[in-house]
């Protein structure tokens, strides 16, 4: 009886020993995907700022043509 207790005591350790890193894997993957929504969005403002810029540029080019 002694055996049986042993191999499922050491089966909960391995699980528990599993269990650390992918808790700890689960974490970062969260930080990193709430880092790419942020630089998402900031990539969004940056591309309407430049389209907002270069329909500026182009009206000014049209209107500098004699």
């Amino acid at each position: 009886m002694l055996w049986p207790m042993f191999a499922i005591a050491l089966g909960f350790l391995g699980l528990v020993v599993l269990a650390v890193p992918a808790v700890r894997v689960f974490v970062a993957v969260r930080r990193l995907s709430a880092q790419v929504a942020r630089a998402s969005g900031r990539i969004a403002d940056a591309s309407e700022d430049l389209e907002r810029a270069a329909a500026d540029l182009a009206r000014a080019g049209r209107a500098a043509r004699p």
